[in-house]
């Protein structure tokens, strides 16, 4: 996608994109949406202007918990909400929510109701998400290697959409969404 460039600083100065899949889904642990912390790290993936794209998995999330502290911001897509509660199971997470660049919040903020990534994707980018969450989840439980690695590559796209939002938002000062009523819709932004 073009116009996507703006300088995102380095280390810590620059914003670190941040997505979390998972190994359970709400209703296959004991307080389902109540205990998103019980979900548990399928995988975690990160991207950021100096070290591009990276992969955690569950015993390196200690590290990349060390790692987002770092950076002065954290972008996500509802991070505060699911992708920050699964990570508090790791290690404490309050600096993270003091640093966030939750795209979601900030939609619904000017909205007053919830868009899914793949509404903004779609709208914005033209082009939308692989899979689903619920999906990822059925292949990180089957166990297959091949399964599992693409749990990996869902991740990384998601955190490259979330990047591409991310980017457009700041270089135009608008995103689009796909609303019901009337199709798609411009919503101004300033994050």
């Amino acid at each position: 996608m073009k116009n996507l460039t703006l300088d995102f600083g380095s280390g810590a100065t620059g914003p670190i994109v941040l997505d979390v899949e998972t190994q359970r889904l709400a209703e296959q642990v004991d307080g389902g949406w109540s205990a998103v912390h019980r979900f548990g790290v399928a995988v975690a993936v990160t991207w950021d202007k100096q070290n591009g794209m990276r992969v955690w998995h569950e015993p390196d999330i200690p590290r990349l918990l060390a790692e987002l502290d770092r950076f002065a911001k954290v972008v996500t897509f509802n991070g505060e909400n699911f992708d920050f509660k699964v990570l508090s199971a790791y290690g404490p997470v309050d600096a993270l929510y003091k640093k966030s660049a939750d795209m979601l919040v900030a939609l619904r903020e000017k909205l007053g109701f919830r868009v899914k990534l793949e509404s903004v994707a779609v709208a914005t980018l033209k082009r939308g998400k692989t899979a689903s969450g619920t999906q990822s989840v059925d292949w990180w439980q089957s166990g297959d290697p091949v399964l599992r690695q693409k749990v990996v590559e869902y991740c990384k796209q998601d955190v490259e959409i979330t990047r591409d939002i991310y980017l457009f938002g700041r270089n135009h000062g608008y995103v689009m969404i796909e609303d019901r009523r009337s199709g798609a819709r411009r919503v101004e932004v300033a994050w």
